[in-house]
């Protein structure tokens, strides 16, 4: 099924066929100095929230999410997961996907961003333990359009400077309380809105691009 004409859109903007090179601070001793590495990667953030902006119920469920999505009709990710090379996740995010029938990323580099998993838990994905470990693990890796998912990461990475891309949908539910997409950020993150589309079932997405 397709998805309903675009209610509204601005002015077209192209998307970003290079990747835009931000700087992350690197953690260092005290006294010596503020090292930064960049990271040559388009990070790019796909995710439904309810209307109130919850990813989740506080103790991770979606059902909220899962029980509406077919009547949503087409939401665009299939051609977005196409264009991805390599995944940075949460363990939430992760432990959830362990849920679904099959592993929904074969053929794709996974990083999960954990302090908790241990090396090796799961040959499918890649243990980093801070957002600087990933930006040299996907850099070291060649990706060039990173997924990034779950709400504390999406956090963190948006805080690094991190994101380039925002697409959210939002779910036409008030749940109250639950696992939020964003949180705390140490300075305001300008978006250019790129497009608003009325999807199925009252579902309504929107593309931002990070300005920078």
């Amino acid at each position: 099924m397709t998805s309903a004409p675009p209610s509204s859109t601005s002015p077209e903007i192209p998307p970003a066929t290079s990747p835009a090179v931000v700087t992350l601070a690197a953690a260092a001793p005290p006294g010596a100095g503020s090292p930064t590495r960049t990271a040559p990667f388009i990070g790019a953030v796909f995710i439904a929230t309810s209307l109130d902006g919850y990813i989740a119920r506080p103790d991770g469920d979606i059902d909220w999410l899962t029980e509406r999505g077919a009547d949503a009709g087409d939401t665009g990710y299939e051609s977005f997961i196409d264009g991805i090379d390599a995944l940075v996740m949460g363990r939430g995010t992760y432990e959830k996907v362990l849920t679904f029938d099959a592993w929904p990323y074969p053929g794709r580099t996974v990083f999960l961003l954990s302090r908790r998993a241990e090396p090796g838990v799961d040959d499918r994905v890649r243990v980093v333990r801070d957002v600087a470990e990933a930006v040299d693990a996907i850099s070291a890796c060649g990706a060039r359009r990173v997924y990034v998912d779950g709400g504390q990461v999406v956090q963190s990475f948006l805080a690094a400077g991190l994101v380039q891309e925002i697409t959210i949908t939002t779910v036409p539910v008030l749940l109250g309380e639950g696992l939020p997409l964003f949180g705390r950020l140490g300075a305001d993150v300008d978006l250019q809105h790129r497009a608003t589309t009325v999807l199925g079932a009252g579902f309504v997405q929107s593309t931002y691009a990070v300005r920078r």
